[in-house]
């Protein structure tokens, strides 16, 4: 009765033998390193790319070339999100307990979101070049729209929630945790982008302009305790330096994207508002006024934020290409406010104000093509996105727990060994600082209050790969052991 089930079971069963050990050869291949090192982290760079073509398309004197050109960096950009996209779906295959860990982890967790703002630039593109070009509809963009609202408040209430639901000291804050709410707050500007193609005597497009205006200040008023955070942070302990120098420019993405958000709103606002009788004959009027006044405003905190993150970037930066991740802040955040320059030349008519942009957006070409090559060298030189000998997650707990347990030895041996040269090099009149020593030894402990933490601790910014000269980095902006406040520790492995 049971000869056939039988049979399969044990022709499945002889499969299974070569499948699994095809599969434990392929994870030490050079492919399977680069997929167990990919991040959330990898989606910056597409958004970096998206902000050339924004700031191209946006030109005053814009000629067929130039939109030739930011039409096939659009056409890019939607390759390499989808790249990201496959990428992390083979790590979650071939990975899915560091796939997993990558997400709930509190500090490579603020990452995910990138994945909305990724697509929301896609959105942007879309509305710029593939509806005029006839590529998809109005209808489509408008879908569309609503799609990555709904994205962004299941990715934005999601990691907000698991990241407050531990506690987080200030001296390990950084403006990147603020990317927990950017998609919201990206909201209102591709709002404000899709309903430049749409009728606006249709409702829906009164819809979509308060449903903007909702997610720009939700999105931009908490962005602001953030940035209140990162402003009491620099005034305890100073500017940022090293690699978290590269998080300062995150702060200009608030008030720049705020500001051009507002003053496009407020443009639609003066036609849409008149067309449904809504509030007042000159309710559209006063939005607008308000609009361009309050984005006037932002521009001006968001210029004090870049040139405040710009003088003292190259003295504090750490210039090495492992780190070359997080030097793409460069690029995205200032889209906004670069933006909100052109608008005001166009709403207030003075052209100083295209003359300004086009010179910003030269300064944003020349930047993303050096981070282009950057970024190649150091992938070509495996310093990013890839792992030296990734941890098979479908492996039999026996290993598993085997090799952790040896990297948990080496990673005590080398904490001794530093705490013992630590002490040997510290002089014998400094009390406090041995009991700082003996007392938070380990890592992820603070130091005793009324100490200077850098001694024994940084933040160290960077991609989450082994490099080729086995560095071990951690992810950006997370904590990590260091001696003499230069090279990076040992990966915390839990």
């Amino acid at each position: 009765m049971n000869v056939v089930p039988d049979v399969i079971e044990r022709r499945i069963a002889v499969l299974a033998v070569p499948l699994a050990s095809e599969i434990d050869a392929f994870k030490h291949t050079s492919i399977a390193k680069r997929i167990h090192a990919w991040t959330w982290q990898s989606f910056p760079i597409g958004m970096g790319t998206a902000a050339v073509y924004v700031c191209l398309c946006n030109l005053h004197h814009q000629s067929h070339n130039v939109r030739d050109i930011a039409r096939v960096i659009y056409y890019i950009t939607i390759a390499m999100f989808l790249f990201n996209v496959l990428a992390l779906f083979f790590q979650l295959i071939l990975y899915p307990e560091h796939f997993k860990k990558l997400i709930f982890d509190p500090v490579m967790g603020v990452f995910v979101p990138m994945f909305c703002l990724s697509l929301g630039t896609i959105v942007i593109g879309t509305v710029n070049f593939a509806v005029p070009d006839g590529v998809v509809s109005s209808e489509f963009a408008y879908r569309l729209y609503w799609v990555y609202i709904a994205l962004a408040l299941i990715v934005t209430f999601g990691m907000t929630l698991l990241w407050f639901d531990e506690g987080h000291k200030l001296a390990e804050f950084t403006p990147a945790d603020a990317f927990l709410i950017f998609p919201l707050m990206l909201g209102g500007l591709i709002g404000a982008n899709v309903l430049s193609v749409l009728d606006p005597k249709d409702e829906r497009a009164l819809g979509i302009l308060f449903a903007s205006l909702f997610f720009q200040g939700l999105g931009f008023l908490m962005a602001m305790f953030f940035i209140a955070l990162y402003i009491i942070k620099i005034f305890l302990d100073g500017l940022l330096s090293g690699a978290r120098a590269n998080a300062a420019f995150v702060v200009c993405g608030p008030p720049g994207f705020t500001a051009a958000a507002l003053i496009v709103l407020g443009s639609h606002a003066r036609t849409l508002l008149p067309n449904f009788g809504l509030i007042s004959p000159i309710a559209g009027e006063v939005w607008y006024a308000i609009g361009l006044f309050e984005g006037i405003m932002l521009l001006g905190l968001a210029v004090f934020f870049f040139i405040f993150s710009s003088l003292p970037y190259w003295f504090k930066l750490e210039k090495d290409l492992h780190q070359i991740l997080g030097c793409w802040a460069l690029t995205f955040p200032n889209v906004g406010w670069i933006t909100a320059v052109k608008l005001l030349g166009d709403h207030l008519h003075i052209p100083g104000f295209y003359i300004v942009h086009d010179v910003l957006t030269t300064a944003m070409c020349l930047t993303w093509v050096v981070l282009v090559v950057c970024t190649s060298i150091a992938f070509m030189r495996h310093e990013i996105f890839f792992e030296q000998d990734p941890l098979p997650s479908k492996s039999t707990a026996g290993e598993a727990s085997a090799l952790k347990a040896q990297r948990l030895l080496v990673r005590d041996a080398t904490q001794e060994q530093e705490q013992e040269e630590q002490e040997e090099n510290a002089p014998a009149s400094n009390g406090k600082v041995d009991l700082v020593k003996k007392e938070h030894g380990k890592r992820g402990v603070e130091p005793l209050e009324g100490t200077r933490r850098n001694q024994f601790y940084d933040l160290e910014a960077g991609s989450t790969e082994t490099t080729a000269h086995e560095r071990v980095t951690t992810s950006l902006y997370q904590r990590t052991l260091v001696k003499g406040g230069a090279e990076p520790g040992v990966r915390d492995l839990k």
